[in-house]
């Protein structure tokens, strides 16, 4: 049990935690929520014993194995499978005593204890792990300082899930993972036999692997029985019971206050008033529940270009000459497409990416492209490799320069960019801003195609959601390469499968694919963890919403199109308006002439007038649909 009283912690003397208290159960799966930079990590730091806190205490069983993943993995010849097994330091300091001591009875009692924690197993139960993990025969022998951060990442994770400590401590384990290691881990959490407690802004997890959700919200802490979407129910039932108390209590003050100011002169009712006027003292405010602001992002909406967009015969792709990485590709892309590639790192996807983005040309084989397309291309170098001298408006203004001042600041308003965000150096922007600027920065010129490769590892969930719902009301097409399973559930309509050097659709629907992927992963003896290969989505409701997203925006096509239209005959009308107004400026103007430009223009004043009603109808009309 992890015990967390009256827990206070100032950094450079912000408020992070104020008496902030909890209560964990063993055997809890437990969600760490909350928005960036309100103190999860530093939380976990404090359960560490890494920070000190100000005041309270951090209480765990004295004898309680606590883990967390390491900062870095190791480099140098140790293969992921040595790291892995060294993580079992009971194991490791077991077996070397085994090969000092000529101790008979000690060597007796080291074997008895090597048969009691399963140490036979642990190669097979570390190589399951690493193989669930993305790992293969030849990658887990392979020299740790041959891998790349993200991967030596992986083995770190693998190394603190084979030790199985008692509390399980995990920050954004899926950052460094790919769709398919994610569906391996939730598979092996879901069944992780002792305590867990993860920060994570990846929503189906918080459903599917959590029975409890800890908000990191004002400085305090508050745990919610049940998953992520339990959570944001209870939440806004608190939210409407606090508004509706604190609106009976400011009714009932206004009445005594009334009284007061209405008797507190008269004699008679003096003594009343005073009594009323101590009862206005002691009406203790009710504290409001703080909501967190709405985040919503807006892709500029492309031109229509005719089908297809691109088409593909018999590609072949790479980055070195005679040695393609994909080969055979036969495919087309069509506006308001919404495909998501599917297969391990490593397989090409990114490959894939950057052939339908333009920046990588075909080796072999036929491609035709629309002369109009333009594509906004994400990526997580992006967002490392920005200026961080500059501010996100000197960035956007550099993109947009024939725009004016205030086109560059509405285009960063699209994306939550304020005046004061909008002229803050990159360096100080948390991750969030930087995915937001880059939002931004890919989307200014209106491509009619997107592609986004792993666009929310620096998102909080509700940054995600608002991904998910700008996606769905974008009229262009989407490529999306993603862990986040919320993602990929709400957005993409076709599914391209990239494994062993071929593209191909992928028939099945995202849970055929989960069960195929936990077939292929999910098998080995890993000690407590029974892996199951079924699962799912919890109550198909990702298949449905994905539906409606796509329903929705061909409902609301037709709405946008009547706004497009009425602004551009209002647009055409003051062009006209000007047009005559000029010519009844000037100065030799006979009276017939004036008299015939006059009643032309109270003609189109009027015609004026009837456009604009049908501008707002058609703006109002499809704001209520798109808030639907």
């Amino acid at each position: 049990m992890l015990t967390i009283t009256d827990l206070t912690y100032r950094i450079a003397g912000r408020i992070l935690l104020d008496e902030a208290s909890a209560q964990i159960g063993g055997g809890q799966k437990v969600g760490l929520i909350g928005r960036n930079g309100t103190g999860k990590s530093t939380l976990f730091g404090l359960i560490m014993g890494e920070l000190h806190s100000d005041a309270g205490t951090i209480e765990l069983p004295s004898n309680a194995k606590v883990g967390i993943v390491a900062q870095e993995a190791p480099g140098g010849p140790m293969t992921p499978l040595d790291v892995v097994l060294a993580a079992d330091t009971e194991r490791a300091a077991l077996l070397a005593e085994e090969a000092s001591t000529e101790d008979g009875i000690r060597i007796a009692d080291i074997h008895h204890r090597l048969i009691e924690i399963d140490a036979h197993t642990a190669p097979a139960r570390a190589a399951a792990i690493l193989a669930g993990l993305g790992f293969d025969t030849e990658m887990q022998s392979a020299p740790m300082s041959s891998f790349s951060g993200g991967w030596r990442m992986r083995v770190a994770l693998g190394a603190v899930l084979f030790s199985q400590p008692d509390f399980l401590l995990l920050d954004e384990p899926t950052n460094h993972l790919d769709l398919e290691a994610t569906l391996w881990l939730e598979a092996y959490l879901k069944a992780y036999p002792k305590t867990l407690l993860m920060i994570s802004h990846d929503r189906h997890i918080l459903n599917s692997v959590v029975d409890r959700i800890l908000h990191l919200d004002s400085c305090k802490l508050t745990l919610y029985a049940g998953g992520y979407d339990d959570f944001e129910k209870r939440r806004e039932e608190r939210i409407m019971q606090a508004r509706a108390a604190a609106a009976k209590q400011e009714q009932r003050r206004a009445h005594l206050q009334s009284f007061v100011d209405r008797f507190r002169a008269q004699a008679t009712k003096a003594r009343q008033a005073q009594s009323r006027l101590k009862m206005l003292q002691r009406l203790t405010p009710i504290a409001a529940i703080a909501e967190d602001p709405t985040i919503a992002f807006d892709f500029p909406q492309p031109e229509e270009l005719a089908p297809p967009l691109i088409s593909f015969d018999r590609v072949s792709v790479g980055y070195e000459a005679g040695r393609p990485i994909l080969r055979d590709i036969d495919l087309r892309f069509d506006p308001e497409d919404r495909i998501a590639l599917l297969g391990a790192n490593g397989n090409g996807k990114s490959t894939l990416a950057k052939l339908i983005a333009g920046r990588l040309e075909p080796m072999t084989g036929g491609q035709h492209r629309s002369n109009k397309l333009r594509v906004g291309f994400f990526a997580q170098h992006q967002i490392e490799d920005m200026d961080e001298r500059a501010t996100p408006f000197e960035l956007m203004a550099n993109l947009m320069r024939d725009a004016g001042e205030s086109k560059v600041r509405a285009q960063l308003g699209r994306f939550g960019f304020s005046r004061d965000k909008a002229f803050t150096k990159v360096g100080d922007l948390s991750g969030g801003e930087r995915a937001r600027l880059n939002f931004a920065l890919i989307t200014y010129s209106a491509p009619p195609m997107l592609i986004f490769d792993e666009p929310t590892n620096h998102l909080d969930i509700d940054s995600r959601r608002a991904l998910a719902e700008a996606i769905n009301d974008y009229n262009g097409a989407v490529i999306i390469i993603s862990h986040d399973w919320s993602l990929l559930e709400l957005t993409a309509d076709r599914l391209l499968l990239v494994n062993g050097g071929k593209v191909t659709p992928f028939d099945g629907d995202l849970d055929e694919y989960r069960k195929l992927m936990l077939a292929q992963r999910g098998t080995g003896p890993v000690r407590g963890v029974a892996i199951e290969n079924g699962g799912g989505s919890q109550g198909g409701g990702g298949q449905n919403a994905k539906q409606r997203g796509a329903d929705r925006r061909k409902a609301l096509e037709p709405l946008r199109r009547r706004a497009r239209e009425a602004e551009n005959a209002l647009t055409r009308l003051n062009g006209e308006k000007t047009e005559l107004e000029t010519k009844l400026s000037r100065p030799r103007l006979d009276g017939v002439e004036r008299a015939l430009l006059m009643r032309r223009l109270a003609d189109l004043n009027k015609s004026l007038g009837v456009a604009e009603e049908e501008w707002l109808a058609a703006e109002e009309a499809l704001e209520q649909a798109s808030a639907a």
